[in-house]
């Protein structure tokens, strides 16, 4: 991994906000609305149980006097059917309370997952191009589980241990409240320890969580382009960033153990300091007379039960502080908001016409030095095939996001028949425009749930009538199980033609009036791209369509043409008028179909506004609005051979 890569990992990590327990509690806490109804019923188990074995510990003691020290059996059953009675109920309670407490803590654990999944759905793409997606998934599995903890496992656990521990508390009172006091004056010991603990246990957490959500994004990556490192033979530099993530890991995980074990150690010392003291006190007691053995057995008993939900108190304090490290994680993502959002009063109209405008357009990505579209407008009538193309990084794709509103332009407005598209309500506006990515997306399922998922509830009569019209039918019931066949983005069952035909039999089934194709070939072969494109034309026919491409094969068909270059429109028209321009179109479609080219042709601006002629050779010229630092170079007129470069010496096109 590079330096730069590093640097915006370290960045990315680094906006974690920190902030205290408290906050992050008051955060979750709306999210156990109707399941805290619950946590009294587990709390009133918790109490039952406390008693259950306060009494049974009160029994031992009785034992102790009246059957074991005087050698009476008969002393013994009526104690001993007491306790057992005792100790079925409190089985009894314990497991109801616990049972339920497990249904509640994983009922929130499900709403936190849901509901942080339901966000991470409505942010925009350049957020998931920011952060890694193994980051994400650590963040989204095992930082809600630390979340969990924190929230409803460590007020459950806190509300238990307290009451244990007073009704422990005020059963070793009610027995010896002298030995009692000379126990309660160390206990504080308990409150230092974890305090002492606590700031570094966070740190190491957060260290830890940000190494293992690192681990995740490794493994994914990397399995994720398993060809590429094959065929470069990258094992050893995967293994290296791995080696290096998995060390991070390592260091923090150890450095946890540590500190948790110096805690749990130190505790034992205390509670060994304590008993002591009892048993001291106690030992003088029955040398005066004043306690009898059982009584001593008891209080010991009782210290047993009491010492436990004392040092729980105590260990929730860091489990919480350790569970604050993930919270902050979590809340970093939570805090992002969408780009877009439902109109408050959303237009409800019927089923749009399809006629698309884009006026006065300016937007630029967040973050970013540059305009991605400046000024850019058209506009297509229903039925009309408009085809946008020009350079890499020109901002074709950019459009297609505007027109599916992942984003808002920043000036300028998008319509869907006169209508700012911001009016619609998201999900309606995307029934109206069917978007056919230029990857693929293909669901781990049926074949016939990768079709259906265009349009939820579609008969089978549909999906099947949709993928004949993709040309999809005649290979999918060669399938071992036909529609039943289950597929995935790596499947090795289709190729990425029967891949790109299933996606257009999904947008088929769609039926939206709008269509907005983005590479629809890429990644196909020449003679994968040609079966594509008999579908493409069916699927096209009657709707307002928008190819994004830089593959011309379709241009003839056309109604028009939109050459983008650095968010500007540089020509437009139909092919033939474009070509016989000679201008940008007609590099753009000679470089495809295998032309003679100077290469520094390739290099030019696609708009110019001065005439050719007046070019001087091997002088830098400058396109207006394009920065001093970006010169291109003149061509030749002619070919070696004497042969024009151009056939016909005509202006370039104005906009």
């Amino acid at each position: 991994m590079d330096t730069e890569e590093e640097e915006d990992e370290e960045l990315e990590y680094e906006d974690a906000p920190t902030i205290p327990a408290r906050t992050a509690f008051r955060r979750f806490w709306p999210l156990t609305r109707g399941l805290r109804k619950w946590l009294p019923a587990v709390w009133v188990c918790t109490v039952l149980a406390a008693l259950a074995e306060t009494e049974a510990v009160l029994l031992f003691g009785d034992l102790t006097d009246n059957a074991l020290q005087k050698g009476s059996l008969d002393a013994f059953w009526g104690p001993a059917v007491k306790w057992l009675g005792v100790a079925v109920v409190g089985a009894v309670v314990a497991y109801a309370g616990n049972s339920l407490a497990a249904w509640v803590t994983e009922r929130f654990v499900m709403r936190l997952r849901e509901h942080v999944f339901d966000h991470v759905q409505q942010l925009p793409p350049h957020f998931f191009q920011r952060h890694r997606q193994g980051d994400l998934l650590s963040r989204m599995t095992g930082d809600v589980e630390a979340i969990e903890t924190m929230v409803v496992s460590g007020l459950v656990g806190a509300a238990s241990a307290a009451f244990s521990a007073l009704f422990y508390a005020a059963a070793a009172f009610w027995l010896r409240w002298d030995l009692a006091a000379a126990t309660f004056v160390l206990a504080p010991l308990f409150w230092l320890a974890a305090r002492r603990f606590s700031g570094s246990i966070k740190d190491v957490s957060r260290q830890g969580r940000v190494a293992d959500g690192a681990i995740t994004s490794v493994v994914e990556e990397s399995l994720s382009n398993i060809v590429l490192t094959q065929a470069y033979d990258r094992r050893d530099a995967e293994r290296r960033r791995l080696h290096e993530e998995a060390t991070a890991w390592f260091r923090a995980s150890v450095r946890s153990t540590r500190l948790n074990e110096a805690y749990e150690q130190l505790v034992q010392v205390i509670e060994t300091v304590c008993v002591l003291a009892v048993i001291g006190i106690g030992a003088w007691e029955i040398s005066t007379g004043r306690m009898t053995l059982g009584q001593l057995l008891a209080f010991a008993a009782f210290l047993g039960y009491l010492y436990p939900p004392v040092r729980g108190l105590a260990q929730l304090g860091l489990t919480v502080t350790a569970a604050t490290a993930g919270a902050e994680r979590l809340i970093e993502v939570l805090d992002v908001g969408p780009s877009v959002t439902d109109p408050r009063r959303g237009t409800t109209p019927g089923r749009p016409d399809g006629t698309v405008e884009l006026r006065s357009v300016c937007f630029g990505y967040p973050g970013a030095d540059t305009s991605a579209l400046r000024d850019l407008s058209f506009t297509v009538a229903p039925g009309e095939l408009v085809i946008v193309t020009g350079p890499s990084g020109a901002g074709k794709s950019t459009v297609s996001k505007l027109l599916l509103r992942f984003y808002d332009p920043d000036a300028g407005e998008v319509l869907l028949d006169g209508v700012p598209l911001r009016d619609f309500p998201l999900a309606r506006l995307r029934e109206y425009v069917t978007l056919l990515p230029q990857e693929t997306l293909v669901l781990h399922d049926t074949v016939r749930a990768n079709i259906a998922c265009g349009r939820p509830g579609a008969s089978e009569q549909a999906i099947e009538d949709a993928a004949r019209a993709a040309d999809a039918h005649d290979f999918v019931v060669r399938l071992p199980e036909g529609y039943d066949t289950r597929v995935d983005p790596n499947s090795a069952r289709l190729s990425g033609g029967q891949l790109q035909r299933l996606a257009i039999a999904r947008a088929i089934l769609r039926d939206a009036p709008v269509l907005v194709l983005d590479e629809p070939t890429t990644g196909l072969d020449a003679m994968a791209a040609r079966r594509v494109v008999k579908p493409l034309r069916r699927l096209m026919t009657g709707r307002t369509t928008i190819m994004i491409t830089h593959d011309l094969n379709l241009a003839p068909d056309a109604d028009r043409i939109l050459v983008v270059d650095r968010g500007r429109i540089v020509e437009t028209g139909r092919h033939e008028e474009l070509l016989a321009w000679g201008g940008a179109y007609a590099r753009l479609h000679r470089s495809q179909n295998n032309a003679v080219l100077d290469t520094a042709e390739l290099k030019l601006p696609l708009f110019v506004d001065q005439p050719m002629e007046s070019v001087q050779p091997a002088q830098p010229v400058y396109a207006q609005g394009y920065e001093a630092h970006e010169p291109y170079v003149s061509w030749p007129a002619s070919l070696p051979d004497g042969r024009p470069l151009f056939r016909d010496e005509k202006p370039w096109p104005g906009i």
